[in-house]
């Protein structure tokens, strides 16, 4: 399934927006885009919610078809834990993670170790846990802990556009990762020069656009085929204004969908 993330409305559930989203009205936002899957990624709120608020939350997906999924940062056993058991509540059956957390940076054999811990629980919910490629963790060395721990439910979300910053090559980690694929983050990127030409910046772009080579990565992760879901994020630069802002993410959105579904036959 194609699907839209919290990083889609990350300006409109900031504390800049004038009308700020809540989980609920992200999850209204989605379907009003005729869109079956919402990814609720580094949320921190979604934590917070009662045990109520949840069902209602869950109950309203299922009103609108919409499947959810979740997304944290971090490996402590006790951190995937509490992820599992919103995902329990929430029917999600993909938590996506990364190694590293704002309070923890584990060694790859203490990573290890946690998540086999984690994984015993995964395992009996029948819950993916795909762990991101991004820029301070080198495929590599994430491709070989999935291998190492070697768990049906452990593997990668692939998000080419993260690793560039450690000079890694989009298609290189398409290549590395494809086999162990659970999920797909969908963004764009590009190069611009900086004022007076002392450097560049890297920052999103609508899909197509940019340097993504979306059609390479279809072609080889084969996600249709193997019914890996695809969540659209951006990263869009703060505009002039907050109200500027949201228009562009709008206009993003129904971009990126347009592309997406061009591209992608089921």
């Amino acid at each position: 399934m194609i699907g839209l993330g919290s990083y889609a409305f990350f300006w409109q559930h900031s504390e800049l927006a004038a009308q700020r989203l809540d989980a609920f009205d992200m999850i209204r936002r989605t379907a009003e885009l005729n869109v079956e899957l919402f990814q609720f990624c580094d949320y921190a709120p979604i934590e917070d919610l009662g045990d109520d608020d949840l069902a209602r939350l869950a109950d309203l997906a299922r009103e609108n078809g919409i499947t959810l999924e979740l997304g944290t940062k971090g490996v402590q056993a006790e951190h995937l834990e509490k992820y599992l058991d919103l995902a329990a509540v929430l029917g999600a059956s993909v938590v996506r993670s990364m190694l590293y957390s704002p309070t923890s940076r584990p060694t790859l054999t203490e990573a290890d170790a946690q998540l086999r811990q984690a994984l015993v629980a995964y395992g009996d919910a029948g819950v993916d846990l795909a762990l991101e490629t991004y820029e301070q963790v080198s495929s590599t060395e994430l491709v070989s802990l999935v291998e190492s721990i070697g768990h049906s439910r452990l593997g990668i979300c692939l998000d080419p556009a993260n690793s560039v910053a450690s000079l890694e090559n989009p298609r290189d980690v398409i290549d590395r990762t494809a086999p162990y694929v659970k999920n797909i983050h969908v963004k764009d990127f590009a190069f611009t020069r900086r004022g007076g030409w002392v450097g560049f910046t890297l920052e999103g772009a609508p899909l197509g656009t940019g340097l993504l080579d979306y059609d390479y990565l279809l072609e080889t992760v084969r996600p249709n085929e193997r019914g890996i879901n695809q969540v659209i994020e951006h990263w869009l630069p703060l505009a002039d204004t907050i109200d500027e802002t949201v228009r562009l993410e709008n206009d993003w959105n129904d971009h990126n969908l347009a592309y997406l579904r061009s591209k992608n036959v089921y």
